[in-house]
């Protein structure tokens, strides 16, 4: 997968394994045991979740959660979705949602007062203050998903060897 290329944040995936939901889950177990020292493997249901242990995690280490559905033909279609700790994202999202918030009251504002005719340079500026912010936001999220690329890509082995 071409992960350092994507332009979404939390890149996805979808494919289909010969194999049934029961053996994949079954794998899941058996490897468990085996990676514990450097993985934690969560299984719900048929949903999978892959996450770097305590010891040898960063702020912005990933985790990658897969979802199993059987098709109709005995194979298993799998659905991907790698991403930041909830924690993190839900800071990140925090964030964006406070600058999306202060840009909309400041073009409000921007609106109000030139429709009084007063001077709207307080409110473009920070208007143009918000926007650079969100940009800054989505690039330090970019430069952050490109540190973690090797765990990613080492979470993706670890999902093959249960996948397999």
């Amino acid at each position: 997968m071409d992960i350092e290329n994507s332009i979404e944040l939390r890149p996805r995936f979808q494919k289909d394994i010969p194999k049934s939901i029961a053996v994949i889950l079954e794998n899941a177990q058996k490897i468990k045991d085996e990676v514990k020292e450097d993985y934690r493997i969560k299984v719900s249901d048929y949903h999978i979740f892959f996450f770097i242990t305590l010891a040898k995690r960063k702020y912005y280490s990933p985790h990658l959660h897969i979802e199993l559905s059987a098709n109709e033909d005995q194979t298993t279609h799998v659905k991907g979705l790698f991403g930041p700790d909830q924690t993190v994202w839900t800071f990140f999202m925090f964030l964006h949602f406070f600058v999306g918030g202060v840009f909309l009251i400041f073009s409000m504002m921007a609106y109000s007062h030139w429709s009084l005719k007063q001077s709207v340079v307080v409110d473009f500026s920070m208007m143009f203050f918000m926007a650079i912010l969100w940009m800054l936001l989505y690039f330090q999220a970019r430069i952050n998903r490109k540190k973690c690329a090797p765990q990613m890509h080492k979470l993706e082995d670890l999902m093959n060897r249960v996948l397999e």
